[in-house]
């Protein structure tokens, strides 16, 4: 019964606008239906994290749970953990509708939101309503798009949610804020990263806790720039990095949506995101956490994904095509995996395709 109403939920989600669809989404979870059986406790799964403790490394992304409306029904369809946001300062209606675009023979989605979300204060509502209880919830921070001072927004991030967030990731990735991206420049990124960091420890002084930090960064770097990210990550001390955002590429899609602009995500990101992953690993090394996201949408691109070089994985858009059972089927194949392999951990095939990875060209 629980596997029909999931099953049921997707073709009806289809017949509307995306973004409405998005919104009854979330309702459905508010609601407290379930959507998909329960998964039990898988110890081959477990993992240690930037100090954190995760009951499976598959994770939902930042762009679902913008507002931190629905973290622990997340965590109930078979999620590891998820990340809440991306969350500004202020709230931002983001950019003009229509903004979301269904490519559906290419399984991928377009969008140009636009950071639009309810602002700190809301999600910092919710989060602290929910002190005390079980589960990685983290905390996707950004800039507002007329902010004078952008660093300063994430800085305030930092101070606004280190209390409340499991890990805070500092989104300077997406293409749909113009000039967003210029903070993975050498230079920007380097007052970035000690700005933060050093919000960061501020909020560890008063806290007793110092919260993990990652930065998100773009699919669309050149070699020298995934190079210059990977020594101001290291030497700013940076907890571990999220690897990637969506992309500009419009490679390989056949729907007449394709021209729109925005940022590219689903299954057409797999192979460049997963390049971009172990190339990164490479250059860090293998003691930073690095999370794999970008075209995730079965237990087989999730295995890819930690095989090139990621210690947790993220998804998103294929939930949109598979279900909200996708997580619960993908940690059952991920254990199922780890059993038929004799694997006392899921850990252990961590780097096992890197060099393939890590070798291909960027273009």
């Amino acid at each position: 019964m629980i596997r029909r109403l999931g099953g049921l939920a997707q073709p009806l989600l289809f017949a509307v606008d995306p973004e409405r669809a998005h919104g009854l989404s979330i309702a459905a979870l508010k609601s407290g239906i379930p959507l998909c059986p329960a998964i039990p406790a898988y110890p081959k799964l477990e993992l240690t994290v930037a100090g954190l403790r995760f009951p499976n490394p598959l994770g939902m992304a930042a762009g679902y749970d913008k507002n931190a409306e629905v973290p622990d029904a997340l965590l109930r369809l078979g999620f590891g953990f998820t990340e809440c946001g991306t969350v500004t300062p202020m709230p931002q209606a983001g950019n003009p509708k229509p903004r979301i675009f269904r490519l559906m023979e290419d399984r991928a989605v377009i969008n140009r939101l636009g950071f639009n979300n309810e602002g700190h204060a809301r999600a910092l509502t919710r989060l602290s309503a929910r002190r005390g209880r079980a589960g990685v919830v983290g905390v996707n921070i950004g800039a507002n798009k007329d902010s004078p001072d952008r660093i300063a927004d994430y800085e305030q991030g930092v101070r606004a949610f280190a209390a409340v967030a499991s890990y805070l990731t500092v989104n300077i990735s997406s293409p749909n804020t113009a000039g967003l991206r210029a903070l993975q420049e050498r230079e920007s990124l380097a007052e970035l990263l000690l700005r933060v960091m050093e919000a960061r420890d501020e909020q560890a002084e008063r806290l007793g806790r110092r919260v993990p930090v990652f930065l998100k960064i773009a699919p669309d770097l050149s070699e020298e720039g995934l190079a210059d990210i990977a020594a101001e990550v290291l030497e700013k001390k940076v907890d571990g990095l999220i690897v990637s955002n969506t992309t500009l590429s419009r490679t390989g899609l056949r729907h007449r949506a394709a021209t729109e602009t925005g940022g590219l995500s689903g299954a057409p990101l797999f192979t460049r995101s997963t390049i971009v992953l172990a190339k990164m690993r490479r250059l860090v090394g293998p003691a930073l956490p690095i999370i794999g996201v970008g075209g995730v949408h079965s237990t087989e691109t999730a295995l890819e994904k930690i095989r090139a070089g990621a210690d947790l994985v993220q998804l998103y858009t294929g939930m949109i095509f598979e279900g909200p059972g996708l997580p619960s089927r993908t940690v059952r194949g991920l254990n199922a995996y780890a059993e038929a392999n004799g694997l006392c951990s899921i850990a252990e095939i961590r780097d096992s395709n890197l060099q393939h990875w890590a070798d291909r060209p960027l273009d």
